[in-house]
């Protein structure tokens, strides 16, 4: 005689979904699986910010008034198009295409560097706004390379993480001489302008 219970089985079809804490994310199916494709997606998209720069920064040294700024800023145009090679290599070194993927934070630190010229006339103000948005850029260039040069020496890619290295000090130094030009004429000139 068979003797049926009230009680459902539960089987993996009827199992509770998997629930997440608040404000966790749950990866979607294309997500890095490990460092490796990490490090990669990082290169990635920090690719695709290099080339969005060369076209914000022309641009920037445009609307700027202080020789000492559009050097800085042209200077580095120059540096960042050979970052774009130095990227480049570094997909060779590790077998993969060079392939840029769009930058939320790239195009919404360039969208707030444009907010900044439409909203001041140009000038000594304007300058140090470009500046400012120039350092903000920086910073998260000095965030992503010193990251990205980490994940490579973690793999074991010492080649790549030299070069990623060398584009860290280039960052590095950009925002130091953006610092100089801030504080040696702009700022102190910009606080006279009002």
């Amino acid at each position: 005689m068979k003797t049926t219970d009230s009680k459902k089985q539960t089987t993996k079809k009827d199992a509770p979904k998997q629930t997440t804490q608040k404000g966790v994310t749950k990866p979607k199916s294309n997500a890095a699986a490990g460092l490796a494709e990490l490090f990669e997606d990082s290169l990635k998209d920090i690719y695709w910010a290099e080339k969005a720069l060369t076209k914000a920064l022309p641009t920037m040294a445009k609307n700027a008034t202080s020789p000492e700024l559009i050097d800085a800023i042209n200077g580095h145009l120059t540096e960042t198009q050979e970052q774009i090679t130095r990227l480049e290599k570094v997909f060779e070194l590790i077998g993969k295409k060079a392939t840029a993927k769009k930058c939320d934070a790239m195009e919404g630190l360039i969208e707030e560097g444009k907010g900044i010229l439409e909203e001041t006339e140009i000038g000594v103000v304007r300058d140090a706004g470009i500046i400012a948005a120039s350092q903000k850029i920086e910073h998260y260039e000095i965030a992503t390379y010193g990251t990205l040069r980490q994940f490579a020496e973690t793999l074991g890619y010492e080649e790549a993480a030299a070069l990623l290295e060398l584009t860290l000090d280039e960052e590095k130094g950009a925002d130091k001489l953006l610092t100089e030009v801030a504080v040696n004429a702009v700022n102190l000139e910009a606080a006279e302008a009002e």
